[in-house]
């Protein structure tokens, strides 16, 4: 089964609340951020947005957001959220690897909120690149995925199956170091514990400017 057919499955099978990453409420680090102004309203893309969450959080405080996600079912969630908050925000079914022409140097900010960690190795520069090109010049790219330090789904190994039968990718600072460095400015790349649906997970934090 691809991923696109997992996330499907995820999306038809579970309730949303029992989504592991589908949290109502925006990420501390992410409110942090705006409030702070490290990030001042822009034109936002919320990569793997599923159920559309962040990306109507964010359309609340100003932001022109655009949401993609690879599962269908998850879109219909988005635009419905989107819908009744009365915000508007533009929500689109789309491989985050394939060709993303459509988007190129549309936006200022994007971010994915523990969507790396569901793509592999060898997947990951196809992926990158895309992020850099959906990007205008010096935007700035936020990204978080799980550490190989962290102790969730058995605690060891790169490669880690969890309880809903996804398998995730655990990555080490220093190769996501060689993976952003060719095609963006490291400004911060940290491990840090943050609050999960069920339990305090370790994750790599990177903020990334585009060369």
């Amino acid at each position: 089964m691809n991923l696109r057919e997992q996330m499907e499955q995820v999306y038809r099978d579970m309730p949303l609340d029992s989504i592991p990453w589908n949290l109502p409420d925006p990420p501390a680090m992410l409110v942090e951020a705006i409030e702070s102004g490290k990030i001042k309203p822009c034109k936002a893309v919320d990569m793997g947005c599923g159920a559309g969450n962040y990306a109507v959080w964010l359309a609340k405080h100003g932001f022109d957001v655009t949401g993609i996600d690879i599962s269908e079912r998850a879109i219909a969630y988005a635009r419905d959220m989107a819908i009744r908050n009365g915000v508007s925000c533009s929500f689109e079914a789309a491989d985050l690897l394939r060709d993303m022409k459509k988007f190129h140097e549309h936006f200022d900010f994007a971010y994915d909120w523990e969507v790396l960690h569901h793509i592999f190795p060898e997947d990951r520069e196809s992926y990158l690149s895309n992020v850099h090109n959906l990007l205008r010049q010096d935007g700035m790219y936020f990204s978080i995925c799980f550490s190989e330090k962290n102790s969730d789904f058995g605690g060891e190994g790169k490669y880690r199956k969890t309880p809903i039968d996804t398998t995730l990718y655990f990555s080490s600072k220093d190769e996501l170091r060689d993976l952003f460095d060719p095609l963006f400015h490291i400004c911060e790349l940290n491990t840090v514990e943050i609050k999960g649906k069920y339990n305090p997970h370790l994750v790599n934090v990177a903020w990334l400017k585009r060369r």
